[in-house]
């Protein structure tokens, strides 16, 4: 009987929409919550572990499963619970995949069925009504204290914005929603709720660090700031659809890491900086948490003449590191050193994918105002 159950189960991981994990997506789920109906990853089976009160976990292969609990799985699965547990899941709620950090994955888990706020509309209330205030945590620019700062988010106003003083009547600074991204930074940040966010200033990248305490409150924040993206663009392009809009609410970087660079004369020492690969934007930091970037580098399409080769000119001297990378660019070379040929094929990977892909018209500003830098 034990074996029959098994097979039972086992066949019902090959149907339409359990083939992937229920909350993440990952390929080949081999656990499942037997009170929910849902089958998941090993990863978001633990997440359910810590919700013991809605969702109880098995093994499929490995625990003793009745008839009752099997037939419930029959009767229920993938496609079924997010019919019902994501009825009402709007458009610009982030869905994190098995590659997002455990604090995004976490409170999906959490808002779609502790506190079911895809079912019940105002629940939703935190982060789509436009408007939400509260004070985070935020890194200071120059002595890298975290000091807690007053944040005002307002679609009327398209903007967000902080003060440095809970009664201050002007903000410190005010971060126009059209150019704002965020993107969670646990690792670099050495906070696990840590938020990186970044806006555009006279033209530059500035970078902001906050956090909050809560889990839940920084993830609303950060489907809040997704949503006032959603409805600035829906504005801005009212053509387009949800899922023309969906992908532009916010981004995670291409690639992040240490690698060495010189000067435009080539003739000055390698120097090893921090990288962060920002769709066509290439910036380049002293230290991974400053709020400026030292240099920004336009990366365009082969179309325009851009191109990416692995190894340096053979004149190149003074670098540390061996692997290089040069970046030819319709003006000049750029040259950049990796510690390991495996940073040397992801990056070679990064750059060629934004080579690759033809600019789009607004891109092409982009690029004049880069040229005309000082």
């Amino acid at each position: 009987m034990a074996g029959e159950r098994r097979r039972a189960l086992l066949e019902l991981l090959t149907r339409p929409g359990n083939t992937r994990c229920a909350d993440c997506g990952a390929p080949d789920p081999d656990w499942a919550s037997y009170t929910l109906g849902v089958f998941i990853c090993l990863s978001c089976s633990g997440i359910h572990r810590n919700i013991p009160q809605v969702s109880k976990v098995k093994s499929v292969r490995l625990d003793a499963w009745d008839e009752a609990q099997v037939e419930f799985m029959a009767s229920h699965g993938n496609e079924a619970a997010r019919a019902t547990f994501e009825s009402k899941l709007p458009p610009f709620y982030y869905r994190p995949t098995f590659s997002d950090c455990q604090l995004l994955r976490e409170q999906w888990v959490r808002a779609k069925y502790e506190r079911q706020e895809f079912v019940h509309v105002e629940k939703q209330e935190p982060y789509s009504t436009g408007y939400r205030e509260g004070l985070l945590w935020k890194r200071g620019r120059d002595n890298g204290q975290f000091l807690s700062r007053k944040f005002v988010l307002t679609e009327r106003e398209g903007a967000l914005k902080y003060f440095n003083k809970n009664d201050a009547k002007e903000p410190k600074a005010v971060m126009k929603i059209e150019h704002l991204n965020a993107t969670f930074q646990p690792a670099k940040m050495g906070h696990p709720h840590g938020l990186q966010v970044t806006y555009l200033k006279d033209n530059s990248t500035r970078n902001i660090f906050i956090y909050h305490e809560d889990g839940k409150e920084i993830v609303d924040w950060f489907n809040a700031l997704r949503a006032a993206r959603f409805h600035y663009l829906q504005v801005a392009f009212p053509g387009a659809s949800d899922a023309d809009l969906v992908p532009k609410l916010s981004r995670n970087y291409l690639k992040e890491g240490y690698m060495e660079k010189t000067g435009p004369k080539q003739t000055e020492g390698f120097r090893k900086r921090w990288f962060t690969m920002d769709d066509r934007r290439l910036m380049y930091f002293k230290d991974p948490l400053d709020a400026f970037a030292r240099g920004e580098v336009f990366i365009g399409s082969k179309e325009s003449g851009y191109t990416v080769l692995e190894g340096l000119p053979l004149s190149t001297q003074g670098h540390h590191w061996p692997h290089g990378i040069t970046i030819v660019t319709p003006d000049r070379k750029f040259l950049f050193t990796c510690e390991t040929e495996s940073d040397q094929r992801e990056w070679i990977a990064a750059f060629q994918k934004v080579v690759d892909r033809p600019m789009l018209p607004q891109e092409y500003a982009v690029e004049a105002h880069f040229k005309h830098k000082p």
